[in-house]
């Protein structure tokens, strides 16, 4: 069979070499907003579960009646942090150790939250040092410079210091007296 010179059908070098390079411009600007999409989209993440957190604590105060407490496991709030009924409210986890867990004159563990991937910081300021609780009445009062409760409102500043430096690389997660919480996106001064 002979094939005529007017019916090849596929592509030239050159043209399989500018296709290449081409697609290879069109990576190398849509790679670094992709990366810097991921990041945002990261902490946004973290910051949900903070505010997941924030909300199981608020509801789980007014439906049980009792103080629901957020304490940090740790140094700082990145460490990670526990959801607990406080009964005597003093932003402590009082567990008698025994094998029955939430009998009635004890504190009942909800949820507890891993540390945030490194890099991330979770920062508040004097109101909230130790912990933060929510009345059954719906609103909030912190722990306090010296932890020992009274104080209201705060704001927790979440910040990855391995993000882009711009306008997104951080959170403000700020809760008012009323126990409301709120997320602004890039508001936070980080450490």
């Amino acid at each position: 069979m002979c094939k005529t010179p007017g019916n090849n059908s596929g592509f030239t070098l050159i043209e399989l070499m500018m296709t290449i390079a081409i697609a290879a411009i069109l990576l190398g600007i849509a790679i670094p907003s992709f990366t810097a999409s991921i990041a945002s989209n990261r902490l946004t993440t973290q910051a949900n579960e903070l505010l997941a957190s924030l909300n199981l604590a608020r509801s789980e105060s007014i439906k049980r009646g009792v103080q629901v407490t957020l304490s940090k496991n740790g140094g700082q709030w990145e460490s990670g942090w526990n959801v607990f009924t406080d009964i005597n409210g003093d932003g402590t986890f009082n567990d008698d150790g025994d094998a029955t867990l939430c009998e009635i004159t004890e504190d009942c563990l909800l949820k507890t939250t891993d540390p945030l991937p490194n890099g991330y910081t979770l920062r508040t300021g004097a109101n909230y040092t130790c912990w933060l609780g929510y009345n059954p009445d719906g609103t909030v009062r912190g722990s306090g410079a010296g932890c020992t409760g009274g104080l209201n409102n705060d704001t927790f500043r979440l910040c990855d210091s391995l993000a882009i430096a711009d306008a997104d690389h951080s959170r403000a997660i700020g809760i008012i007296t009323t126990g409301r919480a709120r997320v602004d996106n890039g508001a936070a001064s980080c450490p």
